[in-house]
Order: structure tokens, then C-alpha cells, then sequence
């Protein structure tokens, strides 16, 4: 939920950390009551449709209380622990870690608790077997339990499509743009095509168009060996100057990440198009409503994804070793990812789950989402799911995607230049600030 699941490093850092530190009220580890009843935190982000599995945990199990945080972006989650680890305090009995800085917490592994201890191992075949493998440090400790994964498709609006001359339909749509065969070219030919009769953007902006793109890559921002791969990586450049051509020739919408104009971009046709993986459906639909739309507005989802199958982002859940209650930590942890809970989970939150019963009863049940024109998401999730492999992700993953080439692409995207070259040379310049100097 990465993905996303979501700012310049030293003072971007700072100052979301004094966010996410006043969002979470410095959560802590619960403590006991006096009748042995016990408070668990758990701290979450973006949209996780938790609310009402937490309910059902209390009922369950009357001595236990849950104090729930939920942190509003990725990015600022990640800065709220990487800051509390740091201080040996403050981070909750159960703590969500998104795929993209996964990699970061794996330096300080030691600072959680093996789930094996409390019976990981024996519901292992639960989940597919790379996201199982994902949660495992290199001494072979579980530290993270998966919760989703990301698997691809495209959201559209059909309304727009049709008035662009386009067909609408998920089958038509998904046709339009290759099918199995689905290219990035193919997908900025349409977004042309669209634009010149429309006289309006294609996508909503370039990041996370090239974060997919990115993670379509055998190998991304860094080596399946940890070694970063960016500066002289032919094929990630002429990925990006692919985008780069179609964003300074008009197809980007130029819109602020994760906020779309309060959700206003989704209502007012500022964009057709954008990459969806499963979890980003639940922002789509609370941005949608907040701006005032409703299933009425138009919005689908097609399973074509440009360029194949594609995983973007995905989550875990953690138990710190500072938990004061980490056996009851653990416990809720295991069950709020087990298949049964995970299916609930995707109802409330969109996402696709990493169990593999809870993916087989989204495709048996094959349930219409009345917010994108009755699409059946999960089923279509299913299939987008077929073939992806988690990319690796290294320690710095996440600030390269957002603090390096983040404002090298705005650059394109407001327009300020429209040189691929320079917009790469300014990524290259953080890269080197950020990570190569750090």
C-alpha cells in the first residue's frame, strides 16, 4: 500500500516526521489494565480496511483492546518508524511495513520479532511463496507477515473514453491497447489519439506511470545482489525517455500525488487513465467521493496493464521487540492476515490479497464493484496476478522513487523543462546527493 504505497530528504524527512509523529500521538505499546485486560497498538497506513476486522478481534477475544493508528501516506509512515526505530521507542505492538522500504527495516531486522517463535512457519503455505520469502531476513527470521501484494491493472473512465471516440467497455478497452500484448508505446499512441480529440491529459501524472514502468523491470532501481542499477542502466533510461516524450507532449495531468485536487481530478475529466494496482483502488474510491463523484461518473477497471504483468507494492505486519505484549501481538497479526480476514480486507479496501485462498475466493465469487461500472476487481486482479514475481527492493528504494526521480519528473510535468536529458540529469544530481553520498 505502497504503493504506495506515497518528500526532499533532509528537511522532507523532518518535517513529515513531525507529521506522522502528531498523526500517530506518539503511539506506544499498550499496557495492562488492572482486571488483565490488554491494549494493543497498531499502526497503519493509506487504506487498509481494517476498522471492522478490529471489531471482530475485540468481540473474539474480550481481553484484548485495540488502539489503532493510521498514518495517511507510505512516505510518512516509513519516516514515523525509520524515526522511532532510531529511538528504540514509540512504535506500536503491531506496525504495517510497505514493500518499498521493506528493505530499509531489513537492516535493523534484529529490532523484530521472529514470527517463527509464534508459529509462523506452521501457516507458511498460506501465501504465495515469494511473499512469504519477502518477510524473511538473510539469518531466515519472519519480521513481517504479507497482507496484499500489487498486481496491476488500469483504471479508466468509460464516459471520457466515449466521448473521445473511444470504446468503453472492459473487454473493448483492453483490446485498444493489446491485450496480452499490451506495450507502453501502444498505450501512449492511445493517449495521443485521445488527447488530439479531447484536447485533454491522458494520465493523471508521471510517477507513478514510471514506478510501474520501473517495476516492470527484471531488475529495478537496485541488483537482485543489492547493488544499486541506475546510473548507466540503458534500459531504464530509454524507459524513461519514453515518458518523458509523451508527458512534454501533453498527456499528463500534471496532478499532485495522492491528492488529485482533493479527488476533484477524478470527477472533472482532467484525466482518462491511470495504473491501478489492487490496493490503489481504495484511494481511487475515497479521492472519487471526496471530490464528489459517485459510480456514476464513469470510472472502470480493464485487466490490460502496458508492458505485462507488473507488482506494485504490498505490505506486512510487524511486531517490534520493544511490544511489551508481542505473543498477543503476534497472534493479531497472524489473524488479521489469514486468508478468511484477508478476503474482508479486500472487500473493504480494494486490495488483492497475498494468501492463496483468499485470491481463489475473489475469483469464485467474482464480486461486482459498483464504483468502477460493476468491473468484478478481484477477479480481474487475479488474473493481472498471474506471473508477477516481487521485484527485489533495496534499502533505498523508496527515496529514489520519490525524493530522486519524483522532482526530476515534475520537471516534465509542470513543464519547467521539456528536455529528457535535463530531467535525467536532475534525478542522477539527487541520486547522488541522496543515496551514492549519503
Amino acid at each position: 500500500m505502497n504503493l504506495s504505497r506515497r518528500t526532499k530528504l533532509a528537511s522532507g524527512i523532518a518535517g513529515a516526521a513531525a507529521f506522522a509523529l502528531l498523526a500517530t500521538g506518539c503511539a506506544s505499546s499498550g499496557g495492562d489494565s488492572a482486571d488483565g485486560n490488554i491494549e494493543l497498538t497498531v499502526t497503519t497506513f493509506g487504506t487498509f480496511g481494517y476498522d471492522d476486522l478490529y471489531k471482530e478481534y475485540e468481540k473474539a477475544n474480550p481481553n484484548i483492546t485495540i488502539k489503532a493508528t493510521n498514518i495517511d501516506t507510505g512516505g510518512n509512515a516509513r519516516t514515523d518508524m525509520v524515526t522511532k526505530l532510531a529511538a528504540g521507542s514509540g512504535l506500536s505492538d503491531v506496525v504495517a511495513i510497505e514493500e518499498g522500504w521493506l528493505g530499509a527495516i531489513m537492516k535493523s531486522s534484529d529490532k523484530f520479532v521472529d514470527l517463527t517463535e509464534y508459529g509462523a512457519a506452521d501457516v507458511k503455505d498460506n501465501w504465495v511463496p515469494w511473499k512469504y520469502e519477502q518477510g524473511t531476513d538473510p539469518e531466515g527470521r519472519v519480521i513481517g507477515l504479507g497482507t496484499d501484494i500489487g498486481p496491476q491493472g488500469l483504471c479508466y473512465n468509460g464516459k471520457l473514453f466515449e466521448a473521445a471516440g473511444l470504446p468503453s467497455d472492459r473487454e473493448s478497452v483492453a483490446e485498444l491497447l493489446g491485450g496480452d500484448d499490451a506495450t507502453w508505446e501502444k498505450y501512449f499512441e492511445i493517449g495521443q489519439q485521445y488527447k488530439a480529440a479531447t484536447g485533454k491529459a491522458w494520465y493523471d501524472q508521471s510517477g507513478f506511470v514510471w514506478n510501474s514502468m520501473v517495476n516492470q523491470m527484471e531488475e529495478g532501481y537496485y541488483t537482485k545482489d543489492g547493488e544499486l542499477n541506475v546510473e548507466g542502466n540503458a534500459d531504464m533510461r530509454a524507459n524513461f525517455d519514453q515518458l518523458a516524450k509523451a508527458t512534454v507532449s501533453g498527456l499528463s495531468a500534471n496532478q499532485e500525488p495522492w491528492v488529485w485536487g482533493k479527488g476533484k481530478g477524478f470527477v472533472d475529466g482532467s484525466f482518462a487513465t491511470m495504473v491501478c494496482p489492487g490496493w490503489m483502488l481504495g484511494n481511487v474510491k475515497g479521492s472519487l467521493e471526496s471530490g464528489g463523484g459517485d459510480a456514476s461518473t464513469g470510472w472502470d477497471f480493464a485487466d490490460v496493464f502496458p508492458g505485462g504483468a507488473s507488482n506494485w507494492g504490498g505490505a506486512f505486519l510487524s511486531v517490534p521487540t520493544t511490544s511489551e505484549h508481542p505473543e498477543e501481538a503476534a497472534a493479531l497479526a497472524k489473524w488479521l492476515t489469514a486468508p478468511e480476514q484477508q478476503v474482508k480486507q479486500s472487500a473493504a479496501a480494494g486490495n488483492f490479497p497475498s494468501t492463496i485462498k483468499a485470491q481463489e475466493k475473489l475469483v469464485e465469487e467474482a464480486t461486482p464493484n459498483e464504483l468502477f461500472n460493476d468491473a468484478p476487481t478481484g477477479a480481474i486482479l487475479a488474473s493481472r496476478a498471474e506471473g508477477v514475481i516481487a521485484q527485489f527492493k533495496g534499502p533505498d528504494d523508496s527515496i529514489i522513487q520519490e525524493n530522486v526521480f519524483g522532482p526530476a519528473l515534475k520537471l516534465l510535468d509542470t513543464g519547467k523543462t521539456k528536455s529528457a536529458d535535463e530531467a535525467w540529469d536532475k534525478a542522477m544530481s539527487l541520486l547522488n546527493d541522496l543515496v551514492v553520498n549519503n
